[in-house]
């Protein structure tokens, strides 16, 4: 935690960039499971790493997972399953997840269109939502900020709820996101990279600054 802030450092297919964000504050690691990613990784990889990783925990990041992926995921050890997923999505198959992993390690992440809200009947699925930027053909990962007011919305109408911020987030925009958004929980990716999937060091230091600096008070 940084500054009564969380910190989830997303997309992390290395040891060196495990250490690195564990040395920064993470609170989550995250690894993503989705092949078309271009940060991803698979269970195989991500259990040769798993012995020698920081002791933070691991969030396995999926997207409409089959039955026999989550519980290839769930198998290989992860503390966290954060699922990416479309709104329309019949909520059994939600309710799936959460009665595969339980509701208190399951990390909702709708794709909601701009301004829209997350269906009711989501919400005892889960604890925790993450709201992202949306792309009309990408789940997460675009590299753009999000609908902070929507976020803003979520988080003031269910405030006993987790509401992890996520898209775009980078040392330029944080205050900004932080000051909009009342956040408590972030997920930062490509905007603390050299490359897709290759973390940059002074980008994340300068990007824990900035959360010490913009943290809103309590």
């Amino acid at each position: 935690m940084v500054a009564g802030i969380r910190l989830k450092v997303c997309g992390l297919t290395s040891l060196v960039d495990a250490e690195l964000a564990d040395r920064a504050g993470a609170d989550f690691l995250g690894f993503v499971l989705f092949p078309k990613s271009p940060r991803a990784v698979t269970v195989p990889q991500f259990r040769a790493l798993a012995a020698r990783l920081p002791g933070r925990k691991k969030v396995a990041v999926l997207v409409e997972p089959a039955e026999a992926e989550l519980a290839a995921a769930v198998a290989a050890g992860f503390d966290r399953f954060q699922i990416h997923f479309r709104p329309d999505l019949p909520v059994g198959r939600v309710a799936g997840w959460a009665k595969a992993v339980g509701p208190e390690r399951l990390w909702l992440a709708p794709k909601l269109p701009a301004g829209s809200e997350v269906p009711t009947d989501l919400l005892a699925l889960s604890r925790t939502f993450l709201l992202d930027t949306v792309h009309p053909e990408l789940f997460g990962g675009s590299g753009r900020p999000g609908d902070w007011m929507t976020f803003r919305r979520h988080r003031e109408a269910h405030p006993a709820m987790d509401w992890i911020l996520a898209g775009g987030l980078s040392p330029d925009n944080l205050a900004a996101a932080l000051a909009a958004t009342g956040a408590r929980w972030v997920d930062v990716n490509s905007g603390i990279e050299a490359a897709p999937g290759v973390k940059d060091p002074v980008k994340l230091l300068a990007f824990v600054d900035q959360l010490r600096v913009a943290a809103p008070s309590r």
